[in-house]
């Protein structure tokens, strides 16, 4: 009886083709794309409970947000209020009040935003922004300059 030869088994070559056509699509749609996406961080700090009592009164500034309007406070007592115009937050007289409280206090650089739970997350963003800074009108010019207000925010829960 004769043995039958066997032919050496040959793996059949792989088409890759239509993976290197997915990919010359795929690559520059996600390139396209990435350039779109961006993230802002913004650093924030959390009061703390800790801590002993100072050695002497700090100044404070809050900005609480209400369904009603905004407060103004010094810590314990509330020194303006804004009311709602329509169904939104008046910024304009926020930044007018907040601008007078830096001349009073040029050194002062931190602020706390206080907001109640049911308060739109819009909401937090402008008045973080309009804390942090405004544009005040250049006299004699139709310009406006970028005043840094208080740029160290602090957040937290209105009481």
């Amino acid at each position: 009886m004769a043995k039958r030869q066997r032919k050496p088994h040959i793996p059949p070559e792989l088409d890759v083709t239509t993976f290197l056509n997915l990919m010359v699509v795929l690559i520059p749609f996600l390139l396209i794309s990435a350039v779109f996406s961006r993230v802002t961080i913004m650093e924030l700090s959390v009061p703390t409970g800790a801590g002993g009592t100072p050695d002497k009164p700090n100044f404070t500034i809050e900005v609480i947000i209400r369904d009603l309007g905004l407060e103004i406070a010094d810590g314990s007592n509330v020194m303006a209020a804004i009311p709602k115009i329509g169904d939104q937050h008046d910024m304009k007289k926020l930044s007018e009040l907040l601008v007078r409280l830096k001349s009073q206090y040029p050194e002062k650089e931190d602020a706390t935003v206080l907001m109640e739970p049911k308060i739109e997350y819009d909401y937090l963003i402008q008045i973080m922004d309009a804390v942090r800074s405004t544009d005040i009108a250049t006299p004699g010019s139709v310009a406006t300059q970028r005043v840094e207000l208080f740029p160290n925010i602090s957040i937290g829960d209105a009481p």
